[in-house]
C-alpha cells in the first residue's frame, strides 16, 4: 500500500494544495487510511489516481469534502465504486487549457484543422468559440471567458480560424448525454464553481455544433482520421493531460505516428510523460504541465490552463 499512500500524499501536496482545500485535506486523509488503501489496492494501478476515486465518489453522490464521511461512505459502499472506476477513466475536459494552448494556435498558419486525442466530449475543440482574459488583456468575445495569468509570453491578438474540428477517444462523450455531462462534473473539484460554470457554458457551444467524435485508439486510428482534415488548413494534433494513461510503448508509438503527419503537433502534458532532451526548473514544487510544439517544449502550464510560464 506504500505506492498507493505515496500517490495520494503526492497529489495533496503538488496538485490539491492551494487549489482545493478539500481535496487536498482528503487525499492525506486517504495516503492514511488503512482500509481505504487495501481497497485501492486490488485494483490496476492507473485505477488508483485520486482524480478518478474522489469522481467517482461525487458521481455516486457520496461525500468528499470531510474524510470521515468520505471513508465511512468508500468502505459501505465499494463494491458500487469499484465498478465505476473499473468502467471509467479521468476524462476531465477542462475547457480552461484552452488559454494556454491559444498562443500557439494562434501564431500557426491559418485556418486550422484541429485534431484532439483524447477529446472526452471534444470541448477543447472550439478555442474560436471562447473568450480569454489574460490580465487587462481579453482576446475573443464567446462564452465561457477563460482567465490565465501569462509570463513571458504576449497574448495572441486574435482567435485562431478553425474550419474543421475531430476527436479520438476510446470512449467518446456525449454533451446531449445527460449522463456524460454527470460524469464530467463529478471530475470538478469541490469548490470550482467557476468550472462547473465554465463547462455547461461550453456545452451548450458543443450542443449547438457538435464536433466529430471517433471512437479509436491514439495509434491505430489516428492516420484515418487525419486523413479527413481539408488540405489546404493546418493540420494540428493535440492533447491535454492524457498520456499518463497510455502505457510508455504505446505514447512512443504515437510519437512515431504523430510525427509522421502533415501540420503540427502540440502536447501539454506532465514532463515524466513525454522525454524532453532539456527543460528548465519549473516554477515551484507544484505539479506543472509542459506544453510542447512539434516535440520542443515552450512553456510551463498548469493543470487547468490557469497559469502558463513561457521558458522557449
Amino acid at each position: 500500500m506504500a505506492a498507493t499512500a505515496a500517490k495520494y500524499a503526492e497529489f495533496a501536496a503538488r496538485e490539491a494544495h492551494g487549489v482545493s482545500p478539500a481535496y487536498e485535506r482528503l487525499s492525506l486523509a486517504v495516503s492514511r487510511d488503512e482500509e481505504v488503501l487495501a481497497r485501492l489496492d486490488t485494483l490496476p494501478p492507473i485505477k488508483r489516481q485520486p482524480n478518478l476515486l474522489f469522481g467517482v465518489v461525487r458521481f455516486l453522490g457520496g461525500p468528499v469534502e470531510e474524510p470521515a464521511a468520505f471513508h465511512d461512505y468508500a468502505v459501505a459502499n465499494w463494491a458500487a465504486i469499484e465498478t465505476e472506476i473499473r468502467t471509467r477513466t479521468t476524462q476531465t475536459n477542462e475547457v480552461g487549457r484552452c488559454a494556454v494552448l491559444l498562443p500557439v494556435f494562434a501564431a500557426l498558419p491559418q485556418p486550422l484543422a484541429l485534431l484532439e486525442v483524447g477529446a472526452s466530449a471534444g470541448l477543447c475543440l472550439y478555442p474560436d468559440r471562447y473568450a480569454y482574459r489574460y490580465g487587462d488583456h481579453v482576446v475573443g468575445s464567446g462564452e465561457p471567458v477563460l482567465e490565465c495569468v501569462a509570463t513571458g509570453v504576449a497574448p495572441p491578438s486574435g482567435i485562431p480560424d478553425v474550419v474543421w474540428r475531430a476527436g479520438l477517444d476510446l470512449n467518446p462523450l456525449e454533451v446531449t448525454d445527460s449522463a456524460d455531462v454527470a460524469w464530467l462534473d463529478a471530475l470538478i473539484w469541490p469548490e470550482h464553481t467557476h468550472r462547473r460554470a465554465r463547462l455547461r457554458a461550453a456545452a451548450a457551444v458543443a450542443a449547438a455544433e457538435p464536433p466529430l467524435l471517433v471512437r479509436g485508439d491514439l495509434v491505430d486510428d489516428l492516420p484515418a482520421l487525419a486523413t479527413q482534415a481539408p488540405a489546404d488548413a493546418t493540420l494540428v494534433v493535440f492533447h491535454n493531460s492524457v498520456m499518463y494513461q497510455v502505457p510508455a510503448p504505446r505514447r512512443e508509438a504515437f510519437a512515431e505516428v504523430v510525427r509522421r503527419l502533415p501540420g503540427h503537433w502540440i502536447a501539454n502534458e506532465a514532463p515524466d510523460v513525454l522525454p524532453y532532451d532539456t527543460l528548465p526548473k519549473p516554477p515551484s514544487e507544484a505539479l506543472h504541465n509542459v506544453l510542447a510544439l512539434d516535440g520542443m517544449p515552450l512553456a510551463w502550464t498548469r493543470s487547468h490552463g490557469q497559469t502558463i510560464i513561457w521558458f522557449a
